[in-house]
């Protein structure tokens, strides 16, 4: 019998290390066309183009350039190692600022950083030889005044700048993957060949190198020119050097904005960020290509290689997500591997296949479940919504919670794969069973109105928009400016006053036009901005590995779709009640996501183009991706639905998939 860790150690030395050095040897190959073309920019002649070419050919055929094209060669491959050691599948999601400050100081960070600096002063040493010129060595002969018996050594600033430049780019390469998630690799929903692949990110990656070279390169010139003096002392003191004094130091407005300078140390950077962008690019495409995983194995010693062994795995994480990914393109679009899927077991006639990969897949799905509810769970703990002060409003708000909890003891007698948390009902009350009385969600992250700490300019947002007198059943308690702004709901109070047969309650006075047109003020704006952050990056860090819960969905639902037809043997339909009260409980839990206050309906755009943000989109993904898989299990099955045994709450839900209602 083989071990979970001998099933790790056979993929990532037969698949992922294998896969990461082609990603280097391809990075190494493209090195050639790149510094080639680098040269051609930085040796660029207008006006002598003949002498340009023959310059820039007998650079690139000269011994120096073969010396630093192997040190970049190095480079390259300590890029890529650096890929392979810090990679993840699953972002992490820093929820504060002390958590971001906490990944930035680090000690595996830290090291990361003092590399990537070095490596940047290696890659400036090279463009500073291959420019030549005033950039060509750290010190040159000067002749200080005309007593001085001989020339000195005198320390060349251009050349302090140029490494200077490649050392600040090193660090804000590592810093910019720990703040925008760089290393995190994610997996592209359309299947592409690498070479289509890479040839669309490509624009994208020279455009990000230009212009983080360009934002890059302003910072410097900032710290530059007031803290310069500092390693250009540190620099003369340690290596014996003298400052020309004849030459103005570049610290001032005018040496800095130099354009041949500008331009040299722009051009620069954007090749060291180029260089080391395409190497991120390559890994990432290549240790996500699919992988397909046998089914079943003829031997025994293949055993730990199937795709029942490999999906239940949890490490390394990257296994168990292609492990997922083979699941969910198998269920797809490959017929004979599904037959495999739904075959009985010889001898013994068991379908362990089937009970493998769908009991791994619903123990993933009801794990997200009790994440949900648990986190539910914490905003009711941690919200602020003001309660009603009259005994009559906390008598109906009892109640009503009441009866609702009694509605959520029912669900909890719906088969499932495992014991879930079940959310209390009071954290999800909407509204009373009574005559038209509304009671408030429990909003988490609402400012606090009666603090002392409170603004009087977020006291004035939120006071006009407040019903006057009693509480009107449009309008809730809720103190929050998100909430309020969207006003009372038009068909609640006409709708609960015809069925009570009482006249509508009359609108409280209008406000006054400078109460109309009052804007919060920028600090008002920028606090409560401040504020939403937490719990959004908390909404992200809740769903950071939902790919593997998206594939799990696919899967299941097209095995199930599929085994209306080609399941001989009926294995699936045994199953088939805990897969249905699996996927609406999931569905319950994220719709009672969705509807938390700041909870974002767009996600944010990442100013860094080469970082994946495509995580913050993840739970917009997964829940559509839900709703999908159960009409597609719908659609199939019709009307066999009725004979499945489940809760009535859960036969009404499914009865409106059934009527294309949901």
């Amino acid at each position: 019998m083989f071990s979970s860790d001998q099933s790790c150690c056979w993929f990532v030395r037969k698949v992922i290390c294998w896969r990461a050095v082609a990603s280097m040897a391809w990075s190494v190959l493209l090195l050639l066309p790149t510094t080639a073309l680098f040269v051609l920019l930085i040796r660029f002649s207008l006006f002598h183009p003949i002498l340009w070419i023959s310059e820039c050919l007998s650079l690139l055929t000269s011994a120096s350039a073969i010396f630093s094209f192997i040190l970049l060669c190095g480079v390259v491959l300590m890029v890529g190692f650096f890929n392979l050691e810090y990679y993840t599948v699953v972002p992490s999601i820093a929820c504060s600022k002390i958590a971001l400050l906490g990944q930035v100081l680090h000690p595996r960070q830290f090291v990361h950083s003092l590399v990537h600096c070095i490596m940047g002063v290696v890659v400036a040493w090279c463009c500073a030889f291959t420019i030549g010129g005033r950039y060509r060595s750290l010190g040159h002969s000067c002749t200080q005044d005309e007593s001085s018996s001989g020339p000195e050594m005198c320390l060349n600033e251009y050349h302090l700048v140029l490494l200077l430049v490649g050392a600040f780019i090193g660090y804000s390469h590592s810093l910019v993957g720990v703040v925008y998630n760089m290393n995190y690799v994610s997996f592209h929903t359309m299947q592409q060949y690498k070479y289509l692949r890479f040839k669309g990110a490509l624009p994208l990656v020279v455009k990000a190198s230009a212009v983080q070279a360009l934002y890059c390169l302003r910072t410097f010139l900032l710290l530059y020119f007031f803290m310069g003096y500092a390693p250009r002392a540190w620099i003369c003191k340690t290596l014996d050097l003298n400052i020309n004094s004849s030459i103005h130091s570049l610290d001032s407005v005018s040496s800095l904005l130099d354009l041949s300078l500008l331009y040299h140390l722009w051009i620069s950077g954007t090749f060291l960020l180029l260089t080391w962008y395409i190497t991120v690019l390559l890994f990432r495409i290549f240790v996500t290509e699919v992988y397909s995983f046998p089914v079943q194995s003829t031997f025994t010693e293949d055993a730990h290689q199937c795709l029942p062994k490999v999906i239940t795995g949890t490490q390394p994480m990257i296994l168990k997500f292609l492990a997922l990914q083979d699941l969910a393109l198998l269920s797809q679009h490959s017929p004979s591997r599904r037959l495999e899927v739904f075959s009985l077991s010889q001898p013994g006639g068991h379908p362990h296949i089937w009970t493998a990969l769908s009991k791994e897949c619903l123990s993933l799905l009801s794990d997200l479940t009790e994440r949900l509810v648990a986190h539910h769970d914490t905003v009711a703990t941690n919200g602020r919504a003001k309660s009603q002060s009259t005994g009559g409003n906390k008598r109906s708000t009892t109640s009503s919670e009441g009866s609702v909890t009694s509605v959520g003891m029912e669900d909890m007698k719906t088969p499932r794969p495992g014991a879930l948390i079940r959310t209390p009902g009071s954290v999800f009350l909407r509204s009373s069973v009574g005559a038209g009385l509304r009671t408030p969600l429990t909003i988490p992250f609402t400012p606090d109105l009666d603090s002392p700490f409170s603004s009087p300019a977020l006291r004035r947002l939120t006071g006009p928009l407040e019903p006057q007198g009693a509480l009107s059943p449009g309008f809730s308690s809720i103190q929050s400016p998100h909430v309020m702004r969207r006003g009372p709901k038009l068909w609640s109070a006409s709708t609960d006053s015809q069925l009570n047969g009482s006249p509508p309650p009359s609108p409280g006075p209008a406000p006054s036009p400078s109460q109309a047109q009052l804007k919060p003020s920028f600090l008002v704006t920028f606090l409560q901005n401040r504020k939403d952050q937490l719990p959004e990056a908390s909404s992200q860090a809740l769903f950071a590995d939902s790919q593997v819960h998206i594939w799990a969905l696919q899967g299941l639902s097209h095995l199930v779709a599929a085994s209306f037809s080609e399941d001989q043997y009926g294995i699936v339909q045994t199953t088939l009640p805990t897969i249905l009260s699996t996927l609406l409980l999931l569905q319950e839990a994220v719709d009672r996501h969705f509807k938390l206050p700041h909870t974002s309906s767009k996600p944010g755009h990442c100013s860094c183009s080469m970082g994946d943000d495509s995580y913050k989109t993840l739970r917009f993904a997964l829940r559509s991706t839900l709703k999908t898989s159960v009409y597609r299990i719908t659609a199939t099955f019709g009307g066999h639905l009725h004979a499945v045994q489940m809760s009535a709450e859960h036969r009404k839900r499914l009865q409106h998939f059934l009527e294309y209602k949901e």
